[in-house]
């Protein structure tokens, strides 16, 4: 049993459970999407994996859904942070969409000393989050956190976590590892369009937990930097390997 239309909601979802719709859930419903009663949607709520659920009431202002079988389980992405400094409107957005599809739990953008951007929309791009997870399937949405300064992140760090620390600067580094690394929860670091700062490169080459590594010989753009990095330690270290 499939649906074609995947929606998430804040509300618990099991076995004849019934599920109250917004007001921009049901124009979605069934004033774009033309469901009526009986029609099929997927729930998934990043708890409760997803549901096969069946309209029940139809209407303009609202609506109700019905829960009628698990079709997943709840699938948790690997414990990967991503942090980035946010760039234009439309290339942010790309940077969380990809890393919603792409597995990670957390996405953090950072002030660092040449971010361009020094505010964000935390609303707008957790739902762009939300439709991210919605479209590729997934069962959990990861959490976009506010605009922090990098370097007070890098204060409070959490000491198992690891860093993969993108260098541009750091040509031909490859991320090696010792074994007992591989299990730890881990982050990856996306510099600003204009590179890290000496200071910050300093800094975060003398970390005990940071690992420098290369995107290649070109110079990339932040959001194919974000995609390529994530790529390569899913690869290595995700749940594609």
């Amino acid at each position: 049993m499939t649906a074609k239309i995947r929606l998430y909601v804040e509300h618990p979802l099991g076995r004849g459970q019934s599920v109250r719709l917004a007001r921009e859930q049901a124009h979605y419903l069934f004033g774009v999407m033309r469901l009526a009663v009986g029609g099929q949607v997927a729930l998934f709520n990043g708890q409760d994996g997803e549901w096969l659920a069946e309209v029940a009431e139809a209407g303009k202002r609202g609506g109700t859904l019905t829960c009628v079988a698990q079709t997943k389980p709840l699938q948790l992405p690997p414990d990967l942070w991503l942090l980035f400094a946010p760039i234009k409107k439309a290339r942010t957005d790309f940077i969380v969409e990809k890393a919603a599809e792409m597995g990670a739990v957390r996405i953090v953008p950072v002030q660092t000393d040449f971010t361009n951007s020094e505010r964000i929309r935390q609303d707008r791009l957790q739902a762009h989050a939300v439709e991210a997870a919605e479209q590729c399937g997934g069962t959990f949405v990861p959490e976009v956190a506010e605009l922090q300064r990098l370097d007070r992140m890098l204060d409070a760090w959490p000491e198992s976590r690891q860093l993969m620390f993108c260098d541009e600067a750091e040509v031909g580094s490859a991320l090696r590892l010792a074994e007992n690394e591989r299990h730890l929860p881990w982050a990856i670091l996306i510099g600003p369009e204009g590179g890290f700062s000496d200071r910050e490169r300093t800094r975060l080459t003398g970390l005990p937990f940071a690992h420098v590594v290369s995107l290649g010989p070109r110079i990339l753009r932040a959001d194919t930097a974000a995609v390529a990095a994530m790529t390569m330690w899913q690869q290595v270290l995700g749940d594609w390997s």
